[in-house]
């Protein structure tokens, strides 16, 4: 293990990768700070880019910016009060109130330290569990595959939204997406209505620049240049030593920040909720274990700790499903799942045995990232905030340009091109009829992977679909997916009836 890590830390430290890593993170941050921008536009926009590069350089790219653009979300959300993405929405709760009262400075230093500590907290946590489950993984067949599939399907589909169809109408719709093409076991030509295009399927790749990148840029530019321009608070950083905070306030604030880091990482293991509730989450129960709860909201740096804690917890934990089952736990790791993918790389618990000492270059990557993150996130502060300013009508049309650009480059094809903006359409449609889309994307990439070993279970059992239950860790999968189902519409029967309740007393 430490000769992998050791060559590992060689790999990310060489000249290439390691300029490759800190671009990636200045970039992330810059996309998690501007607020409609997200960690997966910039994933999915930079994921062309790593299609001529290695493994190793191309990955530590992804994670990079992965790591950047979820601590990024703090910079608008403790200057702006307005949350750069979901996973710091609870900053904003405290850290705009302590910008108000001249602390501004002290909640950026304490959100960018305690980001780095979840971010390496779950790093530590990713290298830990996932060797192990990858060895526990390695003896699953199609039935256990299959099974985890539609219990990921299902989890997502009812934790993605409100509503419980229409997360589940967007996961079968990922799914029937995913059929197009050649089927996977006969080879049978499916929905390609004779055109040679359609033979190979939808390219995962452009799919997902038209779901997110497209999509949001067509969402934001409908108020793009009449949105409200909020005034970005100056920070002075004269005569400021370190991070602006004592020692005793970071010391004191290290069991609130173990307990987020818990949380953060139990909740990013789940797939379908992330970092937008693991912040909310920790928040709330720093606030019910705190001395002074009556400071929350106020201005309190326990909960800008909390926050910024968990959601980075969160960025380990996300990967560990992804790399020992194959399976993305949301869209961020949806579309690393993609840049595994062009590389002829198929994540699972094979990857820790073939693919080694990729898998610690990873691990180093990370580390390194992490690093970099809070290096660039304190001392480039001046020109993120400058590139706060920048006219949304003025950014969205570049990021658009790169979108195009970045799917012609896959295999140099218009179809490519136009694929990308039906995508794109389907997803502003989404964002319209108040659809998610993450069960959309999942279900485009766990399709074939159910399909596939429904199949091959079928064989395997002579056709009887009983062979799916006889095996105990399929049925116990497939027994979570359905209580997974069954406990959502319990909730919303509750939730109508309570609220029913409360109209008639009013």
């Amino acid at each position: 293990m430490f000769e992998l890590l050791q060559a590992g830390f060689g790999a990310v430290f060489s000249p290439y990768i390691f300029i490759l890593i800190t671009l990636g993170v200045a970039v992330g941050i810059v996309f998690g700070a501007v607020p409609g921008l997200s960690a997966t536009m910039a994933i999915a926009l930079c994921l062309p880019l790593t299609y001529t590069m290695g493994p190793a350089a191309g990955l530590s790219l992804l994670v990079a910016l992965f790591i950047g653009a979820t601590s990024g979300g703090l910079i608008s959300a403790i200057l702006l009060k307005i949350p750069g993405t979901p996973a710091s929405i609870a900053t904003t709760f405290d850290g705009g109130p302590m910008m108000e009262k001249g602390e501004g400075l002290k909640a950026l230093g304490v959100g960018v330290v305690f980001s780095f500590l979840g971010t390496i907290f779950s790093i530590v946590a990713l290298m830990s569990i996932a060797p192990s489950l990858a060895k526990i993984a390695l003896r699953f067949g199609p039935h256990e595959y299959f099974s985890i599939a539609i219990f990921s399907l299902t989890l997502i589909a009812t934790l993605s939204a409100g509503s419980l169809l229409k997360g589940i109408y967007a996961g079968t719709l990922g799914f029937a997406f995913s059929t197009v093409g050649i089927a996977p076991v006969d080879a049978i030509r499916r929905f390609t209505f004779d055109s040679p295009n359609l033979n190979g399927g939808f390219a995962m790749l452009t799919v997902m620049i038209g779901m997110f990148a497209v999509a949001e840029v067509i969402k934001i530019a409908e108020t793009g240049r009449a949105a409200h321009k909020s005034k970005i608070a100056s920070v002075s950083m004269k005569g400021v030593k370190g991070f602006g905070f004592s020692l005793k306030e970071f010391f004191g604030q290290i069991p609130n920040a173990f307990r987020s880091a818990l949380i953060g990482i139990g909740i990013g293991i789940l797939p379908g909720i992330g970092a937008g509730t693991s912040n909310i989450v920790s928040y709330i129960i720093a606030k019910k274990r705190s001395k002074h709860p009556e400071q929350f909201g106020k201005g309190a740096v326990d909960g800008v700790v909390a926050s910024e804690t968990a959601n980075n917890a969160g960025i380990g934990s996300a990967m560990i499903p992804l790399m020992t089952l194959g399976i993305p736990g949301d869209t961020v790791t949806a579309i690393l799942l993609g840049g595994f993918m062009i590389h002829g790389i198929q994540p699972g618990p094979l990857l820790f045995i073939s693919q080694g000492a990729l898998v610690y270059t990873i691990f180093a990557a990370l580390i390194l990232a992490s690093v970099m993150m809070l290096v660039l996130e304190f001392y480039g502060l001046r020109i993120f905030i400058k590139l706060l300013a920048v006219p949304k009508h003025i950014l969205l049309p570049i990021i658009l340009v790169l979108c195009v650009v970045g799917a012609f480059g896959l295999s140099s094809r218009v179809f490519d091109v136009w694929t990308i903006l039906l995508f794109g359409l389907i997803g502003y449609g989404f964002v319209k009829g108040g659809m998610p889309a993450a069960p959309f994307i999942i279900g485009f990439i766990l399709g074939p992977m159910a399909e596939t070993n429904l199949r091959r279970g079928l064989m395997l059992s002579d056709g009887n679909f009983m062979g799916f239950l006889a095996n105990p860790i399929s049925a116990t999968f497939l027994f979570l997916a359905l209580a997974s189902v069954a406990w959502h519409l319990f909730s919303a029967v509750r939730s109508r009836k309570n609220t029913a309740a409360r109209l008639q007393e009013t």
